[in-house]
């Protein structure tokens, strides 16, 4: 169903206030603007902010949602033969090789891991998001394995492969953080990318291999 003129707006709305926001955020850091200059800036009052964003934390981390879901989604669409963690070396090959900023290989990296580092309360966001992640990825696992209640596995699959994500992540992070350029970085993450492979198990390289057909 395609989008109505009045949802358009109100996404149109909310990304113009989160970007307006974010910038704020990198020039002055998160702890120092308040919600009202936010407003201002954006030509919208104080409750309008509050309406999109219920705290202060979802105007710089407005893409938690989409963050939660990612290695989930990678395991859903795992292709015919593959297993989970195959798919989710795949994707995240893909997105390095592809020097996406979904992976922290842009020049502002730096920049927008500065401000979560100086703010306790967007590290404190930031933890919650990939312990919800975390959990989301154990669900997805026994969802698509059909595996039981009291079974370890699928938690254990999803902490192997969440420290596959954090660890690349953050990585990447220190790397652009020393102003490198996107596209050096990449390459030797593939590299590392290659070593964590090496790491994992057998057991977990091949669990939830989807079936033929």
């Amino acid at each position: 169903m395609s989008e109505g003129l009045r949802e358009r707006k109100k996404r149109q709305t909310k990304q113009r206030i989160s970007d307006i926001a974010t910038g704020l955020f990198l020039e002055r850091g998160f702890v120092t603007v308040t919600i009202a200059e936010i407003a201002e800036a954006a030509d919208v009052s104080v409750n309008t902010v509050y309406n999109y964003f219920p705290a202060k934390e979802d105007l710089f981390l407005d893409r938690g949602e989409a963050v939660v879901d990612r290695l989930s989604g990678y395991v859903r669409g795992r292709r015919a033969g593959e297993s989970a963690a195959a798919a989710v070396l795949r994707e995240l090959r893909t997105d390095v090789e592809g020097v996406s900023p979904g992976v922290g290989l842009f020049p502002g990296w730096a920049d927008f891991m500065k401000v979560i580092t100086e703010a306790h309360t967007l590290r404190s966001r930031l933890w919650a998001i990939q312990q919800e992640a975390l959990t989301h990825l154990t669900k997805t696992l026994a969802e698509e394995t059909g595996a039981a209640d009291d079974d370890p596995m699928p938690g254990l699959i999803a902490g192997q492969l969440s420290w596959l994500h954090s660890t690349l992540m953050a990585w990447i992070g220190d790397e652009m953080s020393k102003c490198r350029e996107p596209a050096e970085v990449s390459r030797e993450a593939l590299v590392l990318l290659d070593e964590m492979e090496d790491l994992l198990s057998e057991k977990v390289l091949n669990y939830a291999v989807r079936a033929a057909g």
